[in-house]
């Protein structure tokens, strides 16, 4: 079952990958079989006559299994070359970003031909600020590249031939979310998972009129410029996707969210169909999971928040598999513990950037956390999730350390505590880093320095040749500068400044130079574990996930 939305998509419950754009490894293998066919060609033109005619057969077979995997490669190349056309300068709020018009998405859908499957097809739909996460154990969630490329064009093609001045090609997020449907109803699909990408009510997925069951989970100020200044505004831009008798459900709210959930439902009324009345919608609140419903597995996701998201999980699942008939594969009440296939499910769950712990293969020679150079990995960007990220990061780092009165207390410590962090410039640091420092420290965790870096990656480029420019002039650091003042701000204010802000913080010119920093200093000085957070922006984390893993 492929999990999607207007983002692209996440992690299924096979385990791999559904989002075609994020590390696929074909450029990197095309890349060393280019280079393995280069090194190899000129003693192959010398000797190939020597060889057997099976030597020679097996020999052309290779070549050409090259030959198309570099041409796969270059045609990858070119479909994120098409796709990062489509990426705006514009901020996503722009009134005169044409390609995001929600009133255009009816003639997207037109043109590829997409009403009748879109309406034929089984969504569960989902919205939220954080934990948009549902997974089925035993369920299919991959794609092959041939596919992908297949409907990429396809869907390219049509628009392409169809759109112009006054219909636009779509943008980037909306053509995701037309590539996804078309995707999912030519593959027809038992069941499809679609994440709003932003929002709900002007999201490019909610063009889907009668979902199997929508649902809502934790909300929080994220994409205020959008969205709306106060709960109560965001709460009701997602509760845009809740649909006249499909049910619903919600993880445990604030007060003020849920009123403004609760009064979106009220709202659909009662409606009236074949000579019946049904109620109004039916907006229940799904209970977190306790420990015991998992009789004694753990959650794939860290952090005590993910039994709230797989509390929601459980209670959509179920939903869709009593109206396909399955009740004997539901739970049979709150108490008891899970099914076997729920647990499994939700024991091999996993997405990368999340609560996720990545030993730096570099400098160290296992796998183990013990090792002297750990990442700790979380793309947190919103208040609250700031706060969940410091308590996961305190909870699995935590040594007991005091507060460090002098620089000797640190100096002397087995373990460092490093913050490595970027945001982007639209998101205040002052609704973000205080939160991360105030759970941090009120969970005992203190953090002996903090590395201010740029992204890596260029935010309007996908592909292989994404770095940012070579040249540390030609990089603007002023943001990195400011978030470090303010960084340094903080800490005077709870008193654990230093006389020199260098001994606190950092600013890097290149993620890069940062990484490479933090090698050398945890190679010479082995006795000493580096514990690094990596957060504030998926972007940067999955920078460092590329450059760490290389």
């Amino acid at each position: 079952m492929p999990h999607s939305g207007a983002r692209g998509a996440h992690r299924g419950a096979a385990g791999t990958t559904t989002n075609p754009f994020l590390h696929h490894p074909a450029a990197a293998a095309a890349a060393r079989t280019r280079s393995t066919l280069m090194r190899s060609h000129p003693p192959l033109a010398a000797h190939l006559l020597l060889l057997s005619s099976s030597t020679r057969r097996a020999m052309a077979s290779t070549a050409a299994v090259a030959r198309a995997a570099g041409v796969a490669a270059a045609e990858y190349e070119e479909v994120l070359g098409r796709l990062s056309s489509l990426i705006t300068q514009k901020v996503r709020a722009h009134s005169g970003n044409r390609g995001n018009q929600w009133d255009l998405m009816a003639h997207y859908v037109k043109i590829l031909d997409l009403e009748e499957p879109i309406a034929r097809m089984k969504v569960i739909h989902v919205a939220g600020t954080k934990g948009k996460l549902l997974l089925f154990e035993g369920t299919r969630a991959d794609i092959s590249e041939e596919k992908f490329l297949k409907y990429f064009w396809w869907c390219w093609n049509k628009l392409k031939e169809k759109t112009d001045d006054d219909i636009p090609m779509p943008a980037y997020f909306r053509f995701l979310a037309l590539l996804a449907f078309k995707i999912f109803s030519a593959e027809q699909v038992d069941v499809a998972v679609l994440e709003v990408g932003l929002g709900g009510k002007f999201d490019a997925t909610n063009v889907v009129e009668a979902p199997v069951v929508c649902g809502v989970s934790s909300l929080g100020y994220d994409h205020m410029e959008i969205l709306g200044n106060t709960l109560g505004e965001i709460a009701g831009e997602k509760a845009g996707i809740f649909k006249k008798g499909v049910p619903a459900y919600t993880a445990p709210q604030q007060e003020e969210a849920m009123v403004a959930l609760k009064q979106r439902a009220s709202e659909l009324g009662p409606w009236y169909l074949m000579q019946h009345w049904f109620l109004k919608i039916s907006l229940q609140v799904a209970d977190p999971l306790e420990p015991y419903h998992l009789k004694g597995q753990h959650l794939g996701l860290n952090g005590e928040h993910q039994y709230i998201n797989a509390g929601l999980a459980v209670a959509l699942a179920s939903t869709w598999l009593e109206k396909q008939g399955h009740k004997d594969r539901i739970p049979l009440n709150r108490t008891d513990p899970l099914p076997d296939h729920f647990i499994r499910g939700l024991s091999n769950a996993c997405l990368q950037g999340r609560a996720q712990i990545v030993p730096d293969s570099q400098v160290n020679s296992g796998e183990s956390i013990n090792s002297s150079l750990v990442f700790y990995l979380d793309g947190a960007h919103s208040p609250e999730s700031m706060e969940i990220c410091a308590k996961w990061f305190s909870h699995v780092t935590n040594d007991g350390r005091r507060i460090p009165s002098s620089a000797e207390q640190s100096q002397s410590s087995k373990s460092l505590k490093i913050l490595l962090f970027n945001c982007m410039s639209v998101r205040d640091p002052m609704r973000l880093l205080p939160h991360l420092l105030d759970a941090s420290t009120q969970n005992g965790v203190y953090f002996d320095l903090a590395l201010f870096v740029p992204n890596q990656s260029q935010y309007n480029k996908l592909g292989s040749n994404t770095s940012a420019p070579a040249e540390p002039e030609q990089i603007d650091l002023s943001w990195q500068l400011s978030l470090q003042t303010v960084w340094e701000k903080l800490l005077q204010d709870k008193g654990i400044d230093s006389a020199n802000s260098s001994d606190t913080s950092k600013v890097f010119a290149s993620l890069p130079l940062a990484i490479e920093w933090l090698r050398k200093n945890a190679e010479e000085n082995r006795s000493t574990s580096f514990q690094v957070l990596v957060t504030g922006s998926l972007h940067l984390v999955g920078d460092v996930l590329r450059l760490i893993k290389k």
